[in-house]
């Protein structure tokens, strides 16, 4: 049933995608952990459309102990052979592998005595950046900030965090505002 709010236009009528709109995207997220789970699960979406990583989530949550990077830095490769055969998250070994060395990467900086979140909401000043796009086609795939994110987390050793989904995971975790003028979600 249509509940006729004006959303985002990428948005399509499929329930779970628009609560995920709704509820979850744009909203500012400060937990290290959580952080840590999103801008895994971005880099799952490479080539593919969030819907389909979306569906897959709860799976990768199992497969993924939780995204609790303590666990996923242990994984060895009968474990990933494991997980290759799990149909519910995409089986491409490079992007299992890529969760386990960024599980890795966290713990280093972490473990180091660095603040995470901090690390990553410095590239947007600290605060969430509210853009005003009239359309989705106004909306960049990347930007200087994502592209800076994107070069900082690959010298740390991350990887599947080109600029462009940076700039995803950036929107999703609230550190850019980018709902529509004209979305419902508009300016919250």
């Amino acid at each position: 049933m249509a509940d006729n709010k004006v959303r985002c236009a990428w948005v399509s009528d499929d329930a779970q995608y628009q609560q995920y709109h709704d509820e979850v995207w744009g909203r500012p997220v400060y937990d290290a952990k959580e952080l840590f789970a999103k801008l895994c699960l971005d880099g799952q979406q490479a080539g593919l459309s969030w819907i389909t990583i979306l569906r897959k989530q709860a799976s990768y949550e199992a497969a993924f102990a939780d995204f609790e990077p303590a666990i996923i830095a242990r994984f060895d490769e009968a474990k990933v052979e494991e997980l290759l055969q799990n149909p519910g998250i995409v089986r491409n070994r490079a992007k299992v592998n890529s969760i386990i060395r960024n599980a890795r990467a966290y713990l280093d900086y972490v473990d180091a005595g660095n603040d995470f979140s901090a690390f990553l909401w410095s590239f947007v000043g600290g605060v969430p950046k509210v853009n005003r796009f009239a359309s989705i086609s106004e909306v960049p795939a990347q930007t200087a900030e994502s592209e800076a994110m994107s070069k900082a987390l690959k010298k740390l050793g991350f990887n599947f965090v080109g600029p462009t989904i940076c700039y995803a995971f950036m929107q999703a975790v609230g550190m850019v505002n980018d709902h529509t003028t004209d979305c419902h979600c508009y300016p919250q």
